[in-house]
């Protein structure tokens, strides 16, 4: 199983969750199987590259995603993916993994998106 989680820098397990998802410099992917850390630069949109964060978690063949928070259009995109995304991340990646196994972790909902990316009609 593949948990990927928006960080701020290259350091693995010992790196910070960043709180801005979509413009996260880094995201730290942990293969929880094989017991391996990648860290893949966020090459979208939002960092002036291509593609958004879902179509590249999604090409790593990642499971889930942990972060601090996010927008409702991100979570869609995700759940089209089949990539299940959990609220509430902080501290180390090691700090958002051991809260998400001890089952910490929201898992992600239009009620508890970012509200800085709600959009009212």
């Amino acid at each position: 199983m593949k948990v990927a989680i928006p960080t701020k820098g290259n350091r693995g397990m010992d790196e910070y969750v960043s709180e801005h998802f979509g413009r996260a410099p880094t995201f730290t992917i942990v293969d929880l199987t094989a017991n391996e850390v990648k860290i893949i630069p966020n090459t979208s949109e939002h960092m002036g590259g291509s593609g958004y964060p879902p179509e590249i978690m999604a090409s790593e063949g990642v499971d889930a995603m942990l972060c601090s928070s996010l927008g409702p259009r991100a979570i869609q995109m995700f759940e089209q993916y089949g990539i299940e995304v959990y609220v509430g991340a902080y501290g180390t990646v090691r700090n958002a993994i051991q809260a998400w196994q001890a089952g910490k972790l929201q898992v992600a909902t239009d009620e508890n998106a970012c509200r800085m990316h709600r959009h009212h009609e």
